[in-house]
């Protein structure tokens, strides 16, 4: 049986886990690995690859800015995640805003250790992340359009620290990019649209707020069609292997999504299409590998 104190360190863990996302970071940890190894360095083998101490400095220091971003990102938001997510904001309570303030500084001095292994650029472009976060956090996340354009640049940009290490410049990866921001763009805003309620409570002047649900759907509705032009050129006019089944699953499960985002009325419906969009990102990260099935074979 374990003591009470036990049970408590373990319940802190498990807290400190839900507040800086852990599953998140390891998909976007995945992520960059999969981009690495099957769009931005295909021409190395995946041994180079895999054991980059450069790549892996990279990656952890992303790891550990985006960890703190959701530490910074939740003292802000607790308030207001009391209303949103009163479940998961009590499991976030159970560490103290002291000790999450006390992490958020380790974890960001560990990004720019980290970052510092690799080169003195590195160690700017993650300073100037970690600054983006908590500008975004403490001011920006507040203002419409400026907030969800600013969300959607910082959760993309952990990739870009990866693709000016390798300095891949071929059009299919922008392509790859917009696909990806415009998925984000979504997601955010139907996050906006889920949390109406918290952000009215805490003066949040987020999109939904300021322009009413109609307008957000309308805004969600065009960004769904532009997410046609990038699909388009991704099945027809470059060399996407076997992840055209992913494309054509999303182009499916996005006019789902628009089926029912105007026959939304609640949270609960809200929340059906955030974990849609969140399902269509997260495939996208192992549809990777249907790029080039036989890569681990040929490049080992």
């Amino acid at each position: 049986m374990l003591s009470r104190r036990q049970k408590h360190i373990i319940l802190k863990f498990f807290s400190l886990f839900s507040v800086v996302r852990g599953y998140n970071i390891l998909v976007v940890v995945i992520a960059q690995y999969l981009t690495s190894i099957y769009i931005l360095a295909h021409n190395k083998t995946v041994k180079e690859i895999v054991f980059d101490l450069n790549l892996l400095m990279l990656v952890l220091a992303s790891a550990s800015a985006i960890a703190g971003g959701y530490i910074i990102n939740s003292f802000y938001d607790s308030e207001k995640d009391l209303i949103n997510r009163p479940i998961k904001s009590t499991l976030d309570r159970l560490v103290s805003q002291n000790t999450k303030l006390s992490f958020y500084f380790i974890l960001n001095f560990i990004a720019v250790i980290m970052a510092s292994y690799v080169s003195f650029k590195a160690v700017a472009f993650f300073s100037i992340y970690i600054f983006g976060i908590w500008f975004y956090s403490h001011k920006l996340k507040r203002m419409p359009f400026i907030g969800n354009l600013t969300s959607a640049i910082l959760s993309i940009t952990p990739f870009f620290a990866i693709f000016l290490y390798y300095k891949n410049f071929e059009t299919v990866i922008f392509v790859h990019a917009v696909f990806l921001f415009i998925m984000i763009a979504m997601r955010e805003l139907t996050k906006d649209l889920e949390n109406i309620k918290g952000d009215i409570a805490q003066n949040y002047v987020t999109i939904p707020v300021a322009y009413g649900e109609k307008t957000s759907k309308v805004m969600l509705t065009v960004l769904a069609a532009l997410t046609l032009i990038p699909t388009y050129l991704l099945l027809f006019y470059f060399e996407v292997g076997y992840m055209y089944f992913f494309f054509y699953l999303s182009l499916l499960l996005l006019v789902v999504f628009l089926f029912l985002l105007w026959m939304s009325k609640t949270k609960i419906h809200y929340l059906i299409l955030h974990n849609i969009l969140k399902f269509i990102i997260l495939a996208g990260v192992f549809s990777i590998l249907l790029i080039d099935v036989s890569v681990i074979l040929n490049r080992i």
